[in-house]
């Protein structure tokens, strides 16, 4: 079975891990704050904040943000749930906004439909690893005294005009999960230039203690004090040890996606009925999905029979996403439902992910095209 994402990991990653592993330091040690740094530099801001997953980052931001009862927060129907699942952690109200058909991304006539007196937050998401117009969003929000956040878990090492994602929003959140660019096998970052709301979530990420064991060893005091209501959401040093030696890769590991994305834009460019999501212009994709739409009208088969004849010749493509208002509990709870998202609907019954990661070689890409043509009825 060839995924349709997987992880890559080498040896000069597990000697790093080693290294920390026989060392003084298994959590909120030095290796945190090494890796902290790293991040920051490459995203070109001034605070990272490791934590134990992308949700976990999500959750941090909106808790630094102050988001809580009677909030609404804009996020695109077109994401994975936590992007929405953090708004609700926080007891505030996520306002699904649909997304352009050529990119799945919220733009900002989406967002100007969704305000309303209660909107205290935008949160964007860099659907498939291509940044959203921030210059845009960010617009509506200094309009409206908005604060900006960036779900980015797709797309670390994505630039809009020439500007690196991780400083276009007020908060930027990154994925390290086994699957993303750069990996720690679970974990996520949240950068920002605000070194007041980096603070506030490092201490979210410990209990809501003001101290944390590093901290105090190295004062030799014993004292803290818990300040406010805080989750165990600490990133191991081990970890932090894996995703810095990734790091040093992810260059490397982009320019290998987006030749594979050429490679696939090539082969469908002039097949009927299959259609690759669109590309901003000044936009430098990061290619964590590559996402193409099926025209079932045009091909004689729907995405359910093309995905089962992948799947019958070992390629394992994705579906992302189901439209988190579609979900049972943003029903149940919120009232939601098909027909306030049409365009993020439509798409959801066409789209489908190929496999694109790094280690894929040229001979595995032709075969994703050939199984493709053969499952669309055009070989």
């Amino acid at each position: 079975m060839l995924p349709y994402a997987r992880q890559c990991v080498t040896e000069d990653d597990v000697r790093a891990v080693v290294e920390v592993l026989r060392g003084d330091w298994l959590t909120t040690g030095p290796a945190v704050e090494r890796f902290e740094r790293a991040f920051a530099e490459y995203v070109g801001t001034a605070e990272a904040v490791a934590v134990s997953s992308g949700t976990a980052a999500l959750h941090a931001a909106m808790f630094a943000l102050g988001i809580g009862p009677g909030d609404d927060v804009i996020v695109p129907a077109m994401t994975f749930a936590a992007s929405a699942n953090a708004i609700v952690f926080q007891r505030a109200t996520p306002v699904f906004a649909d997304v352009e058909r050529d990119t799945l991304l919220l733009g900002p006539e989406q967002v100007e439909a969704r305000l309303t007196s209660r909107t205290r937050a935008i949160m964007a998401v860099d659907y498939a690893g291509q940044p959203c117009d921030y210059q845009a969003l960010r617009s509506i929000a200094r309009q409206r005294d908005l604060a900006l956040v960036a779900d980015a878990s797709h797309a670390l090492g994505a630039r809009d005009g020439g500007r690196p994602v991780g400083g276009l929003a007020d908060l930027s959140t990154f994925s390290l999960h086994a699957v993303k660019a750069v990996t720690t096998g679970e974990g996520g970052v949240v950068a920002t230039d605000d070194a007041s709301l980096a603070a506030r979530m490092r201490r979210f990420r410990n209990h809501g203690f003001n101290r944390d064991h590093r901290e105090r060893a190295e004062t030799g005091g014993w004292y803290y004090e818990m300040t406010e209501l805080g989750y165990n959401y600490r990133l191991t040093d081990f970890q932090c040890a894996l995703g810095l030696s990734q790091l040093s890769k992810l260059d490397d590991w982009l320019a290998r996606r987006r030749e594979i994305a050429r490679h696939y834009d090539r082969a469908f460019a002039s097949l009927p009925g299959i259609e690759p999501l669109g590309t901003r212009e000044g936009a430098f994709h990061a290619r964590h999905l590559y996402v193409v739409r099926l025209d079932r009208q045009r091909l004689g088969v729907g995405r359910a029979g093309v995905f089962g004849a992948l799947r019958a010749e070992g390629i394992g493509a994705g579906v992302h996403y189901i439209p988190v208002h579609l979900h049972p509990f943003y029903r149940e709870r919120f009232g939601t439902g098909p027909g306030s998202c049409p365009v993020a609907e439509a798409a959801y019954e066409q789209i489908l992910s190929l496999p694109v990661f790094p280690a894929m070689t040229d001979q595995d890409v032709s075969r994703v095209v050939r199984a493709l043509r053969s499952a669309c009825g055009l070989a």
